[in-house]
């Protein structure tokens, strides 16, 4: 069906103005850990770390807050990276043996990260022309030599090929060939097999022109470049995977494939060296698999380090992940549950000193960074302040709480420190301080709540640039799992040799997927807490700053109300444990709601000044008292042809016949509709279009776009029984007189129910419910025509705002609501947003967003937009995510479209389901299992990293002479066409004292002139006000009928009088 109207054209400047001081786009910062890391480098003089991943990103981390992120134009893996210590330049090898120089740059005080040269070595053969040599087909290790000026470059074909880092440019005539080095080896050794790839390149510490080479066949040359000849030889014959040469220069040590290392004396005997003088297999004399790294540290104490990865026994522990960490006689096998990709340790690197004494070792693991401090007895690990791998068991749900109480955080962070304590010694300190954090400390405090697979949830510092772990809650242990048995029997059969100690916390497995937290709310005012799970659990908690021995009380609620014809298919409900039970300080259970069927919770909300928590499934919707711990209410929302929701998500068995049948329904449906209009409209329909083009008036008017045809979804669709959506709301609901508690539920099939609550009045603010029990009674139910699925419901005072959480108007933290003016709901389906007025509930205003723009609304959250001109000016707007990864910005109450922006990839589907919205203007949504994105839609609340690198240049150093003139990391501000939308980028250089935004208070909201907010419509954004073709059905359970009638009639009489010009 389409509708035309006319409208005016352009766009009112003084909103498009206000627009851009109150809206921007910026994707400012990446929590969590890389995705498949590939490689990892350490600049001992700096203090920094950088970590290449095999997309081809490049992330340096230092402080916590110092972070910089380059990505290459080629999502080729990075294999290497290399620091030019002190200068804060990166040179990284991809696996196309392409080579980039990266630089962190600073303008205006702020640094960023830009690649400066990038390089494609030839690989034609003989490329010096002079000799032969074999082709640079890959290059196998980097060696910066002479202060980082000079790169040693090992190649597959044993070449070694030498490169002038200022310019990336290669050096004629200092190719050394393998037949060059050969000369040097005796004939018995030089026969046969080839020496192979160059394996490993070492420089010496206090003589830049000694060069270590090491060749697959297990020959070790000390090449002197100036005298271009080998100074020793040792003619190892395993096959060699690493090298180290200790800092004095006296001492080598390599590592074999066959699980074995040696030591050899670089100043003992003469050369050629043929027998090392030590050679060991440290978890002999079954077959062990190859060490893969090793590194010599010495100390002063004469107990040296030897730090290597690999080696374990083929048959027993060929598929352990492990580093192994030697000191004299002290043995420790680190035992990890992912690959190992490299390690460093933290150590002394200035020529004058005499040892290397270790501080740290850290090791980047696939799924995680470790480190440990080797300075403290016992090697313990240093707790991370960012790098934290938020996927270390798989994010189920997440939550934003925005503005979170002094009081509370300090408790949580206590909480935290009392599951992970520390060591007495001061020493365990993070070893990564390189530069300096310039953003501001936030004023408010961000917590970042996510639930987990494993039955957890997890605390997060999202106030700043680093995501900072703060506490872990798990709930697993209020249940009878089969995860004790499991752990004693695997503590059973663990051997004293090797000594395995296992480290990290990335752990993959749960012990039962039916712990799974599927939704979180948080009260930050009385630290109260509810999380739900995947098999219908539903737990209330409550923070206590002491550990405790108590009982948790547990109810039922049985939502299918003994509805016959159904049976649950699905996973059984979990056992809770009786008794009093240990609770460590943190969040204690206190009531346990088994839903029932066992299905996974997929709504819930909480009300702590009602003492009333609301949860939903797919089968229906449940009211709980956790004050009297007593159910209020279960209302079951099944469709009677709605078998698919009893089989539940653990369920492999789905009904194909019957989504067969549902699919030729649709189709023989939608094909009979499309010829009685074909037969009916026929020459009726090209009568009226003719007639309305020649009435159409000036050309130059413009017309709004033709609106896409919604058909409406069928009432027995599958599972439209789920419930969406749960709201408490204090508002109007019997009478314009009288406003009380009230809760809302919307489902899958389009379907609004509001309930009028009797809250005993000695209830608020307290912590006894009086005999008196809570009351719900069914106020009004909603049906949308079109059927789409409620996203979120939210009621508006009489000035068009959200009501405030609970406790926040009797404490005074927020501006009371205005219950004096109309309230209205404010309903958002996947299709549309629609305002109703309370308590008539009438058509208001409402948008087509589907019709529109052909979306469908995934996520919707009301937030508030402070404006960076005026500090006392802000705005409350609907922010929502499409399935197109779009995020569209609407006016608040009046429904218009602000801006709009590509946000994420439409393909990217786990991305927008995961994606959260804050309460100002912010939002995160994973980009990988183990990363969370951080984007901005506030001018003025910006989370992004502001930081300082002190770096020092050599005099002789040169510039590059290629600078890619944009950075790799974006602001991706795309807004709607012709309308403009603020910076896309703060140009490298934002103000420091005005970046650091997250979660500054709100800010008073001013009263714009009806001519500014109303009248103010952009040139490609129309207000729909035609006839409404997707009437609900609204029932009054509380009116009586006479006025139920009345409202209906007004309704249809308000929409009659604003039918438009429909054609066809």
């Amino acid at each position: 069906m389409m509708k035309f109207r006319f409208r005016r054209q352009g766009a009112d400047p003084q909103r498009e103005k206000l627009k851009q001081e109150l809206f921007a786009f910026h994707k400012t910062v990446e929590h969590g850990f890389p995705n498949q890391p590939s490689a990892l480098a350490f600049d001992p003089e700096l203090r920094i770390m950088a970590i290449g991943t095999r997309s081809g990103a490049v992330k340096i981390y230092g402080a916590p807050g110092v972070e910089f992120t380059g990505l290459h134009r080629d999502a080729a893996t990075v294999t290497q990276l290399h620091f030019l210590p002190g200068q804060g330049r990166l040179l990284t090898l991809l696996d196309d043996s392409s080579l980039h120089l990266w630089e962190v740059v600073h303008h205006n005080g702020c640094a960023h990260l830009e690649e400066a040269l990038h390089h494609q070595p030839p690989s034609r053969p003989g490329f010096d022309g002079a000799s032969g040599l074999p082709s640079l087909a890959r290059i196998t290790v980097v060696l910066l030599v002479a202060a980082g000026d000079l790169a040693a470059l090992g190649t597959e074909g044993g070449s070694v090929f030498f490169l002038d880092v200022p310019t990336l440019t290669l050096l004629e005539g200092q190719t050394l060939g393998p037949d060059e080095v050969l000369r040097s080896v005796p004939d018995d050794y030089r026969c046969g097999k080839a020496l192979g790839p160059v394996e490993s390149l070492q420089g010496h510490l206090r003589d830049p022109t000694k060069i270590l080479i090491g060749y697959s066949r297990g020959l070790l040359v000390i090449w002197n470049r100036a005298a271009r000849c080998a100074d020793r030889v040792f003619l190892g014959n395993q096959q060699l995977e690493s090298v180290c040469w200790e800092r004095s220069g006296r001492t080598l040590v390599s590592s074999h494939s066959d699980g074995s290392y040696a030591v050899w004396a670089t100043d003992a005997g003469d050369s050629p060296t043929t027998q090392p003088t030590v050679a060991t297999t440290p978890y002999g004399p079954f077959p062990c698999k190859a060490i893969s790294k090793i590194l010599w540290r010495n100390c002063a104490s004469g107990e040296h380090f030897v730090v290597f990865s690999g080696g374990m026994p083929r048959a027993s522990y060929g598929d352990r992940h492990c580093v192994s960490v030697l000191q004299a006689e002290t043995l420790v096998t680190l035992d990890f549950t992912s690959r190992v990709i490299d390690f460093f340790t933290v150590h002394s690197t200035r020529p004058e000193d005499e040892f290397d004494e270790p501080q740290a070792l850290a090791v980047l693991l696939e799924e995680e960074l470790v480190v440990l401090d080797l300075q403290t007895p016992g090697w313990p690990a240093v707790p991370a302040p960012y790098l934290a791998p938020l996927h270390s068991s798989a994010i189920t749900c997440s939550a934003h709480v925005a503005n979170v109480p002094a009081k509370l955080w300090a408790r949580i962070v206590s909480a935290g420190e009392q599951q992970n304590p520390q060591p007495a010694s001061g020493a365990s300190s993070w070893p990564i301080t390189g530069g300096r954090n310039l953003a501001q400390e936030p004023s408010q405090r961000g917590l970042l709540l996510t639930g987990h697979e494993d039955g957890t949830v997890r605390f997060w510092d999202a106030s700043g640039v680093a995501l900072r772990p703060l506490y872990k809650l798990s709930t697993a242990g209020l249940f009878q799992t089969d995860c004790e048995h499991a752990d004693s029997l695997a503590q059973a059969t663990e051997d004293d040799w090797p000594p395995f100690r296992k480290v990290g916390c990335f752990d993959p497995y749960s012990d039962d997927p039916r712990l799974g937290v599927q939704k979180v709310a948080l009260c930050k005012y009385t630290a109260q807490m509810v999380v739900a799970g995947t098999a219908g659990q539903v737990l209330v908690l409550e923070l206590s700053d002491e550990p405790s021995d108590q009982p948790v009380g547990v109810a039922s609620v049985d939502l299918l109300q003994d509805r016959e014809g159904f049976t649950w298919k699905g996973h059984e409900r979990l056992s809770p444990r009786t008794g009093p039970l240990p609770w460590p300080a943190g969040f204690q259970p206190r009531s346990l709601v088994q839903c029932l069927p066992p299905a996974a919770v997929t709504a819930v909300t909480l009300h702590a000044e009602w003492g009333l928590v609301a949860f939903g499934t797919s089968h229906g919707f449940g009211l709980f008292d956790y004050l009297r711990r007593s159910p209020v209410l279960a209302r079951c929302t099944l469709h009677p042809n709605d078998s698919l929701a009893m089989e539940g998500p653990l369920s492999r068995v789905k009904s194909l016949k019957k989504s067969l049948r549902q699919s030729f329904r649709r189709i023989r449906k939608s094909r009979v509709s499309g010829k009685k209009r074909l037969t009916a409209a026929g020459s009726k329909l090209q009568e009226a279009n003719t007639q309305l083009a020649e009435q159409a008036g000036p050309h130059d008017v413009e017309v709004t776009p033709v609106q896409r045809r919604i058909e409406p979804r069928s009432a027995d669709d599958s599972l439209s029984g789920v419930v969406r959506c749960l709201y408490f709301a204090d508002t109007f609901l019997r009478d314009a007189a009288h406003h009380g508690p009230t809760m809302w539920a919307g489902t899958n099939s389009g379907s609004v129910f509001a309930y009028a609550l009797e809250v005993p009045a000695a209830a608020v603010n307290s912590d006894r419910r009086p005999e008196r029990a809570v009351e719900a009674v069914l106020g009004k139910e909603v049906q949308l025509m079109h059927r789409a699925p409620v996203v979120a419901v939210a009621v508006l005072d009489g000035r068009g705002r959200p009501l405030p959480e609970p406790y926040e108007a009797s404490r005074d933290l927020a501006q009371a609501p205005d219950m004096q003016g109309g309230h209205a709901v404010l309903i958002a389906s996947e299709e549309q947003f629609k305002v109703f007025t309370l308590p008539k509930v009438s058509a208001k205003t409402k948008f087509k967003l589907t019709a529109h723009e052909g979306c469908r609304v995934r996520k919707v959250a009301l937030a508030t937009f402070a404006s960076v001109a005026c500090e006392d000016y802000a705005e409350t707007c609907l922010a929502c995510l499409t399935n197109l990864g779009d995020v569209h910005v609407f006016s608040v109450p009046s429904l218009r479209p602000q801006v709009h922006y590509a946000c994420i990839r439409k393909e990217d589907i786990s991305g927008i389901a995961s994606c959260v919205f804050t309460r100002h203007g912010q939002g995160f949504y994973l980009i990988s299992p183990s990363e969370f994105e951080r984007f901005s839609l506030s001018a003025r609340n910006v989370t992004e990293p502001l930081c300082s690198l002190d770096v020092s240049w050599p005099c002789d150093a040169m510039r590059a002479s290629y600078r890619t003139r944009e950075s790799p990391k974006l602001s991706q501000a795309n807004g709607t066409p012709g309308v403009v939308l603020g910076p896309q980028s703060r140009g490298g250089s934002p103000d420091p004292t005005c970046s650091e935004g997250a979660d500054t208070p709100d800010p008073p909201e001013a009263t714009l002139s009806p001519m500014s907010v109303d009248s103010a419509t952009s040139a490609d954004t129309t207000l729909d006000t035609t006839g409404d073709v997707t009437v609900e059905d609204v029932k009054d359970f509380l009116g009586s009928s006479e006025e139920s009638e009345k409202n209906l009639r007004n309704l249809s009489e308000d929409e009659a009088r604003a039918c438009p010009i429909l054609i066809g």
